[in-house]
């Protein structure tokens, strides 16, 4: 009835307008995490406009309007995959992490270098990280693997099956990036404990990574065949003595606390000198919190922060409204992708954690960790679907 009054010329009303928000599953999107990650994409673009204008001659905005693109084209690839039963991912688990496996493999044949680290593909449009992707590919398989595996063996069997699986790839990962293996790693703790892996396992596994972070830093750098590169264990051990090597190793370091401390509570605004004078490196990328402090102060940076809160809030949220203990276990994991990278992004601009080169999720410029970011989100939006249809009944393909 209702369509044949359109197709009669007549205007359409508020309920066509509703139904055609409920055809295409707006209306069942989690609002509030739309809301946080618009916030913050708009939080960037505003700070990559005012803190890194002019950083390309001739091009004063480049840096603003590459990450507009690269954040409307994550906001239609997280409407899309929301539109995906997530729970086929499942199926897929053996293809998504062979091809997880495949990409960061292919980076050590074809990759580039960037910014001291050979971590990218050069595509003809764009340079591409697949370890970025690789966060979603990695989540959305493991916990496939685990929920395949639940009562297959012993619980020590599980527990280092699930080791081997998530960090295979965190050690290839490692050899590129030390920051994304973090986070690789961060993932993979995440979903066992929230798979129910026992404590005295977890701490074990801790015993044993701190030993290796010993053998990493210490032992092999004195046995003349260092894992990680000059320039990574400068920033690590200058972390530990900061006044020790401020004007080398810890200069980043140095001057992301000057400006994030000279914000005070409103900000500087355009008096804003550590990052628009150019005395901030990286400004765009990993210390853009700092120039966020700076020129925008405490209420700046706690309104980032506030919007990070809601996005990490929600997807705790969908842990519990989840349909099934799988969905349950890549919400987690995505949860802790975000906030593991907030943590140690802020913590590094204000001098508590070292340098690691983790970007901020959103805000920082990267066309590749933005759209994996967005399509974090988008799973979770997946998620949220999934439970408003269930209750209902129905699943608007």
């Amino acid at each position: 009835m209702e369509s044949s009054r359109i197709s009669r010329g007549e205007a359409p009303t508020f309920h066509h307008r509703v139904s055609l928000l409920e055809r295409i599953g707006i209306r069942d999107m989690d609002g509030w995490l739309v809301f946080s990650a618009l916030g913050l994409l708009a939080c960037s673009l505003l700070t990559l406009h005012q803190g890194s204008r002019n950083a390309i001659p001739g091009s004063p905005d480049y840096y603003m309007q590459r990450q507009a693109l690269y954040g409307l084209v994550g906001i239609v690839a997280m409407f899309l995959i929301s539109r995906v039963d997530y729970s086929r991912f499942r199926e897929l688990r053996v293809g998504i992490y062979t091809f997880l496996c495949t990409s960061i493999f292919a980076v050590f044949a074809f990759g580039v270098a960037a910014r001291g680290s050979t971590n990218s593909l050069e595509l003809p449009l764009f340079t591409f990280q697949p370890a970025e992707l690789g966060k979603v590919l990695l989540i959305l398989s493991l916990a496939g693997f685990v929920i395949d595996g639940a009562r297959r063996g012993s619980e020590r069997q599980r527990t280092i099956r699930y080791l081997a699986l998530g960090f295979a790839p965190t050690g290839l990962v490692l050899l590129q990036d030390l920051g994304t293996s973090l986070v690789f790693g961060a993932i993979t703790i995440a979903i066992m404990v929230a798979a129910g892996v026992r404590w005295t396992h977890l701490a074990a596994i801790g015993g044993a990574l701190a030993v290796f972070v010993a053998i990493v830093l210490v032992a092999m750098p004195m046995a003349g065949a260092p894992l990680l590169k000059e320039y990574q264990q400068e920033r690590l051990t200058s972390f530990l003595e900061p006044s020790s090597d401020i004007g080398d190793g810890g200069y980043q370091q140095n001057q992301a606390k000057v400006a994030a401390g000279s914000g005070g509570t409103t900000g500087r605004g355009d008096q804003a000198t550590q990052s628009r004078l150019g005395f901030l490196p990286e400004n765009h990328t990993d210390f853009i919190f700092a120039v966020v402090a700076e020129r925008y102060g405490f209420a700046g940076a706690a309104l980032v922060l506030s919007l990070f809160a809601l996005l990490f809030w929600r997807a705790l949220r969908l842990m519990t409204l989840s349909k099934n203990f799988y969905g349950t276990l890549v919400a987690a994991g995505i949860a802790a992708a975000i906030m593991f990278q907030v943590f140690v992004n802020v913590g590094m601009n204000l001098g508590i954690m070292p340098i690691t080169g983790i970007p901020l999720p959103l805000m920082s410029y990267g066309g590749s960790a933005v759209i994996a970011t967005f399509l974090m989100l988008g799973v979770l939006q997946s998620i949220h679907i999934q439970s408003r249809v269930g209750q209902r009944g129905t699943w608007i393909p």
